[in-house]
Parts: C-alpha cells; sequence; structure tokens
C-alpha cells in the first residue's frame, strides 16, 4: 500500500502532473501525436468550446482586404432603429472603481517631454471628425492637434480612393487601422510587424464595441459626426489600459486562444456537469475562471463563444476588483458573437478571497435573480460531490514548471492546440522572472508568430537563435508551438526536443486542456 502511494506521488518528480493510474491511456499512449487539426495534443473529444478556434487570420481577415490597393473604403452601418444610450457615464464609472489610479501620473504626462516620447509603443483612437477619444499616455485633451494630423493624413489618402496602412521612419511604425466610425493607430518602436499591430488595434476596437455595441456606435455618429465618445466611455480607460498591457504580456491574446487551470479530468467533469445543472431559461454562457486561466465552459447548444469575446470578459473581470464585493451584474457586448446588443453578465467570485469567479451570461435584463439561484444551485452541488475543495487545492498551484517536461535545455513554450483554441505554457523560469525579460520573450515570440503568419510569406517552421536564447517555432494544420532554449542548445537537440515535448503534452492532456465540453 505505501510502495503504490510513493509511486503515485513519484510521477510528479518523473515529468507528469497526474497519477499514472488516471492517464487515458488510449490517447495517452499514442507513439507520434498527431498533426492533423482534431488529432493533435489537446483537441476536443467532442464538440468545441469556440466558434472557430484557428482565428488569427479571422481577426485579421477583414483589415487584410481593407489593405488591398485597389480596395473600396467600407460604408459606415447605419442603423435602421432608434437606440436609446444603455451605458451612461455613472453605470461605468462605478464598475471602475478607482482601479486607474496607478495610470494617473502616466496620464498626467507632458506629451512635449522626453519620458512621454520614450514610451515604446503608443496607442491613439479617433473620431472620422478628429475627436479624440482614447490616448494610452498622456491626456486626450493634449494630444488633439497631434490626432488632427493623423485623421488629416487618413482623409487626404481615402480622398484618392486609397486606404493608408502604415508609415515607417527612422525605427519607428505607424500602423492605422480605419474602422467606420473610428480610426485606430499604433506608433511602435518594437519589433512587431504591421499585423502585429493591427491584431492589437482590432483587440483595442473590440473592447470599445464591447461597451456601447456597434449599433450604437453608428447611431451616435450617424446624427452628430463631431460627438465626444469620451462622455459615454468616462471611467471606463482602464480596461483599455489593462487589455493593452495584457497584449504585451499574455500569450493567448498573441496565440488567440485561452489557457485552462491544470486540473485532474475526474475533478474538471464533476464542476462542468455541477454548472451545466444549474441552468436557466435565458442562460447562454456558464464560465468559471481561475484568475486568467479557464476552470470550465458551458454553453448552450448550438451557440459558441468566441476566444475574443472570452479573452474580453476576462479582461473585464481582471481589471476591476468590485467584482469581489457582491454580485454584480453588467451589460456586455460579444462583438464577435452579436455587434448590434447587450448581453447580461451575472459576475461574481465563489469567495472575496478566492480567485474563483463565475460567470453567468443571460439574454434578459431582467434575469439577474434567477442567475443568482444558478450560482446558489452549482455551489450546493460543487459542495455535496467534494469538488469545491479539489478546486482549492489546485488555486495553490495554477501553474507547473517547465523542469517537469523532463527536457534539460528546454526554458519555456507555447502550446496551442487549434481544434480546441486553448493554449498551455508553464511558469517563467528564473531567468524570465523580471517584468521586462518576460516582455522581451514574448516579443521575440511576437516575431516568430508574425514570421510564421506573414501574409504574403508564411512559413511552417522557423529556428532563431539570439545571444541569450534559441528559439523554435513550428506550425501544422493541427497546432502551433514555439519553444525556448538555453543559447547552448542545437538545432538537433530543438528538433528532437519537439517529439518529446508532444507526447509529454499528450499525457497530461486530461489536465491542461478541457477534452469533454458540455452544453445545456
Amino acid at each position: 500500500m505505501d510502495g503504490g502511494a510513493q509511486k503515485a506521488t513519484a510521477s510528479w518528480e518523473n515529468g507528469t502532473l497526474a497519477p499514472v493510474e488516471h492517464l487515458r491511456s488510449d490517447r495517452a499512449d499514442s507513439p507520434t501525436p498527431g498533426l492533423v487539426e482534431g488529432t493533435e495534443p489537446g483537441a476536443g473529444q467532442k464538440s468545441a468550446m469556440f466558434v472557430r478556434a484557428q482565428s488569427f487570420e479571422d481577426l485579421t481577415a477583414e483589415t487584410e482586404e481593407l489593405v488591398r490597393r485597389d480596395a473600396q473604403l467600407d460604408k459606415p452601418i447605419e442603423s435602421a432603429e432608434e437606440l436609446e444610450v444603455l451605458v451612461g457615464e455613472k453605470s461605468i464609472e462605478d464598475q471602475h472603481n478607482n482601479e486607474n489610479a496607478s495610470e494617473s501620473r502616466t496620464k498626467e504626462e507632458d506629451v512635449s517631454s522626453e519620458a512621454w516620447r520614450s514610451h515604446r509603443k503608443h496607442v491613439f483612437v479617433l473620431s472620422e471628425a478628429g475627436k479624440p477619444i482614447y490616448s494610452r499616455y498622456g491626456t486626450e485633451e493634449a494630444m488633439s492637434s497631434t490626432m488632427g494630423v493623423m485623421m488629416a493624413l487618413v482623409s487626404f489618402v481615402e480622398a484618392d480612393k486609397n486606404i493608408i496602412r502604415s508609415i515607417h521612419a527612422d525605427g519607428c511604425k505607424v500602423v492605422f487601422l480605419a474602422k467606420s466610425p473610428l480610426v485606430l493607430v499604433a506608433v511602435s518602436r518594437t519589433c512587431q510587424s504591421d499585423k502585429e499591430l493591427l491584431r492589437e488595434l482590432q483587440y483595442i476596437y473590440y473592447q470599445i464595441v464591447s461597451l456601447l455595441t456597434l449599433t450604437q456606435l453608428n447611431h451616435i455618429f450617424k446624427h452628430k459626426q463631431n460627438y465626444d465618445l469620451r462622455r459615454l466611455l468616462a471611467g471606463s480607460e482602464y480596461l483599455t489600459d489593462n487589455l493593452l498591457h495584457r497584449l504585451d504580456r499574455d500569450p493567448g491574446l498573441l496565440l488567440s486562444a485561452v489557457t485552462c487551470l491544470p486540473l485532474s479530468s475526474s475533478t474538471r467533469d464533476v464542476v462542468s456537469s455541477s454548472l451545466q445543472a444549474a441552468k436557466a431559461i435565458n442562460l447562454v454562457f456558464s464560465i468559471l475562471l481561475a484568475g486568467d486561466r479557464l476552470v470550465t465552459l458551458v454553453r448552450k447548444k448550438d451557440q459558441f463563444l468566441h476566444h475574443i469575446d472570452l479573452n474580453l470578459v476576462f479582461n473585464l473581470v481582471c481589471s476591476s476588483s468590485s467584482f469581489r464585493e457582491g454580485e454584480g451584474w453588467t451589460p456586455i457586448c460579444l462583438p464577435k458573437f452579436n455587434t448590434a446588443g447587450f448581453f447580461h453578465a451575472h459576475i461574481s467570485y465563489l469567495e472575496p478571497a478566492s480567485d474563483l469567479c463565475l460567470i453567468l451570461v443571460s439574454t434578459d435584463r431582467e434575469d439577474f435573480f434567477n442567475m443568482s439561484d444558478c450560482k446558489q444551485r452549482f455551489l450546493e452541488r460543487l459542495n455535496k460531490r467534494s469538488a469545491y475543495q479539489a478546486l482549492k487545492e489546485a488555486l495553490k498551484c495554477p501553474s507547473y514548471s517547465v523542469e517537469q517536461v523532463g527536457i534539460p535545455e528546454l526554458r519555456h513554450f507555447l502550446y496551442k492546440s487549434k481544434s480546441s483554441g486553448l493554449y498551455t505554457s508553464p511558469a517563467f523560469p528564473v531567468v524570465y522572472q523580471t517584468d521586462e525579460e518576460q516582455e522581451r520573450l514574448m516579443e521575440l515570440y511576437q516575431d516568430l508568430h508574425s514570421r510564421l503568419h506573414h501574409p504574403t510569406r508564411p512559413l511552417r517552421s522557423l529556428y532563431r537563435c539570439t545571444e541569450s536564447e534559441n528559439l523554435m517555432a513550428w506550425v501544422t494544420s493541427g497546432f502551433e508551438l514555439y519553444l525556448c532554449f538555453s543559447p547552448l542548445g542545437t538545432k538537433a537537440l530543438a528538433v528532437s526536443a519537439v517529439t518529446k515535448l508532444l507526447k509529454w503534452i499528450r499525457k497530461e492532456e486530461d489536465r491542461l486542456f478541457i477534452l469533454s465540453p458540455l452544453t445545456y
């Protein structure tokens, strides 16, 4: 009996996250992890959770169409109905809860100072009339003349039936994204490609739409072109600030995917079935988060959530501490699901000091008490089936170390299953513990990603050496893989490490991924 216990615990030291007897042998024993979508490690065994997991191209497809040489300008969408303003200044400010206090000094920077100029990436949002809406650094009022120049450049090029894509000068990129009735601009001195910057601007655009809906945006500017949108967005800047911070640091936004809390398949199945049982007529999505990781997601049959929408929900929850104070009820537009209207989300933590956050998305704005009842039924079922304590234990170790993979020269990796839309990566090792080093590593991953997804010359694999590390990237129809090795590693070692890593992920997939998502 003691020997069996030692065997189970020793498996952690031998490079596995789960006791051997709990592994799913039919997939774990596969000698060659699949390269084709649907057979790769982490692929769902049933239906997918997301509407389209393989969607980096989906995110930028409309932009690619816009930047063709002979493309015509998009016409503004005109609403056929009168829409009252549902998002007021006060409601957003109440949710804000002083979250951006730490950013106040940055916002007050003098735009003519060296400190302001030294920022490596600026993001601006303005209306087609040139009215400032958002600036990452400095106040919008101080940037009004600069944004006027930006709009003049856009208008000048549009006058010749063309579209301005980017300006490159003196090591700086200025990238434009016209999404009527808004214009978004990124000014960057990073190594990111134009397409990567466009992807980030797309996320900022969707963030704004999630607060107002596209129908309302078009309705406002159709009737008053020089409307100051800051009146509606007042107090919500912290959401955009936090999203930009996550774009620099979160691999999920780079990979167009989300990551899961490592959890035994038996516990995750109990949590999922408990969430499935706590349903209501108007409930569309039930989402349980652990910090910035997904525990489980249950959806209404035939209704799929896009990973971009889920990342916007992540951003909303992670940006505000006010949801810890009680049960929140907030309108939210999921722009990849429907840009025309709001869902209503019941957001609450299972315990005030816990990182477990439950989000129940309903179609009915009067459904607060029904959603609150769903939460209570979910908690009762969790406690009855003893899964709550297992969840708490999993939160004590929300990640894993790269040493558990058993590849000596491997420092870090990102792996995305395309069919499930989920990714996994270990905790950053000691050499990447500082914010600066983590952002530097993310920039290297961004560079590899942009090369693999180049619009005209895409690559299937890439090996790159730097002074501090060697990197390898590989993309197939089933997965994307990015690996970081010590500078002493070789290309031959990297190639052999890929097979070992894929087998390890296959062995651990029932803990790292949601293989059997449930529906109502």
